[in-house]
């Protein structure tokens, strides 16, 4: 019989299921579509830490009460602690212990099974697509959409979304195009797909998995499984016009190669992403290009490092402000008429880009420490 325990205060906002072999993790702040809270996070590495050293426990469940799984990290509350702490610190306190839970995942020895049947967008990719096991269903809604918000894909984006077929992840990670789960399958972000209604039966199966094996708990996870079809409009049938824009060099090569497209065909999948792309941040887009760029060639720890000197530069507001007006717009005026500054593309230099790569000019500020973890193949220890 399982038991139920719950964090301490806090409203209960992760809720804990003890199984014999199992530990069923749900995200429960459905009002606010799960949005990651400092509480949260600090929870969820606590018990992702103490459960790897139970040898009783082979496997984790991650899932989301409500129609979410996790909308993201609650930047809201981020900007809100910035306003009234008067220092960007409390952001970038927040965001380092999420880049560590991120790592935490990313190089554990159990199989984390994360159960998405809802939306997933950014923090909260952060706490799945690092894990073993991406099960996803038709209620899925996946989105990175940092850069209409003046950030950037972090939690780690730019290792998994540059190692998506082609240029898939450029195009995701630019436009913050949603994708559903017959497309997350398709290019690799979920690793199952499962309908929801036998998302019980899974469940429970799982639960009764006396092994950490790979294969067995994807042999598990395959009875339950099905291949979904890609919608006629799903934007993985346009991979090779993908490749071709999203390919070139720089985002404004890549709007020029777009207008070439709608000039040869009128086509409504075209002059959304063209859209999509000019209503985002022009320097969100740039430092976004260019972080997944880099994490092609990098480990997890190293993108997750490097995007912590990002996310420091961004939190600090030195460089831009363009963080704090898309929270403002988009989350909190809610006018969805963010002024970006720079307004436009050709107003950002190579050298202005280069400054969120660099190590913050701050006494006090230090570059990430990731925890000692295994050094498993593809996750090197991180160093810049």
């Amino acid at each position: 019989m399982a038991s139920f325990n719950s964090a301490k205060g806090q409203q209960d906002q992760i809720l804990v299921e003890e199984n014999l072999f199992a530990r069923i993790l749900t995200l429960n702040r459905p009002k606010q579509l799960n949005a990651l809270s400092s509480h949260m996070v600090s929870r969820l590495l606590e018990l992702f830490l103490a459960y790897e050293k139970d040898h009783n426990i082979k496997l984790i469940v991650l899932k989301g009460n409500g129609r979410a799984f996790c909308a993201g990290g609650d930047v809201s509350a981020v900007v809100r602690d910035i306003g009234e702490e008067g220092s960007w610190r409390s952001g970038a306190r927040y965001f380092g212990k999420e880049f560590i839970l991120n790592y935490v995942m990313a190089t554990y020895t159990k199989p984390q099974v994360s159960i998405l049947n809802g939306i997933v967008m950014g923090g909260g990719a952060g706490v799945s697509m690092h894990g073993s096991f991406r099960v996803a269903t038709e209620n899925s809604v996946f989105a990175m959409p940092e850069t209409a918000l003046g950030l950037f894909p972090d939690i780690g984006a730019s290792y998994f979304l540059s190692r998506l077929p082609g240029f898939f992840g450029e195009y995701i990670g630019l436009t913050g195009a949603r994708l559903d789960g017959a497309e997350m399958l398709a290019c690799g972000l979920a690793t199952h797909f499962v309908p929801s209604v036998k998302l019980p039966l899974l469940e429970e199966a799982l639960q009764k998995v006396d092994s950490s094996n790979s294969a067995t708990i994807s042999n598990v996870i395959n009875e339950y499984s099905q291949q979904p079809n890609l919608k006629d409009q799903s934007a993985y049938h346009r991979l090779d016009v993908i490749d071709k824009c999203f390919s070139q060099r720089s985002v404004e090569h890549i709007l020029s190669a777009l207008e070439k497209e709608r000039k040869k065909k009128d086509d409504a999948w075209v002059a959304t992403t063209i859209q999509s792309l000019k209503k985002a941040s022009p320097t969100s887009l740039k430092i976004s290009l260019r972080s997944i760029r880099e994490g092609r060639l990098q480990g997890v720890g190293q993108c997750l490092v490097r995007e912590y000197r990002m996310v420091c530069h961004v939190m600090q507001g030195k460089l831009s402000k363009d963080f704090f007006e898309g929270c403002r717009a988009i989350l909190l005026d809610k006018d969805k008429n963010p002024k970006w500054e720079p307004s436009k593309l050709e107003l950002i230099s190579d050298d202005m880009v280069e400054q969120y790569f660099s190590k913050v000019d701050d006494e006090e500020w230090e570059d990430l420490r990731l925890p000692a973890r295994l050094d498993l193949p593809g996750y090197p220890i991180a160093k810049l």
